[in-house]
């Protein structure tokens, strides 16, 4: 039996992954917990462990890259897929990098999400055809990498944070980092992206389709 915890702040999404795994696991899927945002999932962590992670990128809070970083250095069994609403040559391979299992769109059908549940919990990665192809160009040279590409598990944490508006002291909280930490990263982002403000590097995540509009 595979156990899942599937973590997303919308009830409807939780509800349609659910169904999709009862529909389609043949009974060897269960879910063990669902969590509506990243600080809770952390926190039924300590008490209900599961097999594979079901994690939104895009959370309330903890967004799903600061947990993904926390579930990697607190519980090194555990496998993460990611889930988004953003295409796989947004994040995917930038994710895989940092440690995710895999990527996986919320327009999947159930066939796909059974098929890449057991493939992570197998201790594999699973990649889209797309995503494969993707890191398989980096890995090569090519496919003339964005600059968002480039950035650390840190500097992509702030990055996604300061293009949603997120000031500099509201950033330093959440991830318990202090200020002059974050407003290092913080400069440091506008060289390697090559922006002069935050405003520019919303405008970045926009055009780049990183954030919605």
């Amino acid at each position: 039996m595979t156990r899942i915890g599937i973590v997303d702040d919308h009830s409807i999404v939780r509800a349609g992954f659910r169904e999709m795994l009862e529909s389609h696991g043949d009974g060897a899927i269960e879910v063990v917990f669902e969590a509506a945002s990243g600080e809770d999932a952390l926190e039924t962590l300590k008490d209900i462990r599961c097999d594979v992670l079901l994690l939104d990128i895009s959370l309330p809070g903890k967004s799903g890259i600061d947990v993904l970083q926390l579930v990697r250095q607190q519980y090194a069994d555990l496998r993460v897929l990611m889930l988004s609403s953003y295409p796989e040559d947004r994040y995917a391979s930038t994710l895989i990098r940092h440690g995710a299992h895999g990527y996986l769109c919320k327009d999947c059908d159930g066939k796909h999400l059974v098929k890449a549940i057991r493939t992570v919990a197998k201790g594999k990665r699973y990649l889209s055809t797309k995503a494969a192809h993707l890191l398989a160009d980096e890995v090569a040279g090519g496919g003339g990498r964005q600059p968002h590409h480039l950035l650390s598990e840190r500097e992509l944490q702030v990055f996604t944070r300061l293009a949603h508006g997120d000031s500099v002291t509201h950033i330093a909280r959440t991830l318990d980092l202090s200020v002059k930490t974050i407003s290092t990263y913080r400069s440091r982002l506008l060289e390697k992206i090559g922006v002069a403000s935050n405003a520019e590097l919303a405008t970045y995540a926009v055009r780049n389709g990183l954030i919605d509009s």
